[in-house]
């Protein structure tokens, strides 16, 4: 990663996030969707200037509950500017094998803008000091400690009715890499302002950050923020960016 990020300052380019979600709807092809969750680590590596990657899984509703979803899965992915992004993640070969069995696929494109703590060990988003102009996206990525997991899940229905509630938010998922310990929740709001005003506003997602903060919660966190750069594809249908004026 060090490498990829070196190359990016040394050249001006501005590090493109994209953030793949693929809908299965046939039984065969959510067994086959499972079954990449392993298979694609040999694969993923090989896709021509890819740099920081994950496979993620889902849970039920949204994604904010321990019980798996199936039918929803993901491919995070860093790529050195956003032409590139846009390239691989529709022609590289892993990808177009998960765009023939999708029922439904949607891909964000992000550029990071702020960014603190690490992913397994590594810090994978490069932000850049000049963002663009665009609807804002956040992510939150921790590694749960076992024995604080319980507690953990019991914050998080609470949070996803409070976020669903918001009329700003466009979108939002839970997702993962392990069920119940590795957890990633990814939302879209239409600014900045928007955004903090949720964060500062104190309910049960204030209380949870609190909760986190004094029982030592989480091995490992990353916190990041993004501006929107483009999407592919539709979600339920629709884009989730159609309500959202100036989207991209």
């Amino acid at each position: 990663m060090s490498n990829l990020i070196d190359s990016q300052q040394r050249s001006g380019a501005i590090q493109t996030v994209s953030l793949s979600f693929f809908r299965f709807s046939r039984g065969m092809d959510r067994l086959w969707a499972l079954a990449m969750m392993g298979a694609a680590h040999l694969s993923l590596p090989r896709v021509p200037d890819i740099g920081f990657w994950k496979l993620l899984g889902s849970g039920t509703g949204e994604g904010f509950t321990p019980i798996p979803n199936t039918a929803v899965y993901a491919i995070l992915a860093t790529w050195p500017d956003l032409v590139t992004a846009r390239k691989q993640t529709r022609s590289a070969s892993i990808f177009r094998r998960y765009l023939a069995r999708a029922s439904e696929s949607w891909t964000v494109f992000l550029s990071p803008t702020s960014a603190r703590g690490y992913w397994a060990g590594q810090a994978p988003f490069n932000p850049d000091e000049c963002p663009s102009q665009g609807p804002i996206a956040a992510l939150t990525r921790a590694t749960v400690k076992p024995r604080k997991a319980l507690r953990f899940w019991a914050q998080v229905p609470d949070i996803s009715a409070v976020i669903g509630a918001d009329p700003n938010v466009a979108f939002k998922i839970g997702v993962g890499e392990v069920p119940l310990l590795h957890q990633v929740t990814f939302s879209i709001w239409p600014d900045a302002d928007s955004m903090a005003a949720f964060a500062r506003h104190d309910g049960p997602h204030a209380r949870a950050i609190r909760a986190v903060r004094d029982g030592d919660w989480f091995r490992e966190e990353l916190y990041a923020r993004f501006v929107v750069t483009g999407e592919a594809g539709t979600w339920g249908g629709t884009s989730p960016l159609q309500n959202i004026k100036g989207q991209p």
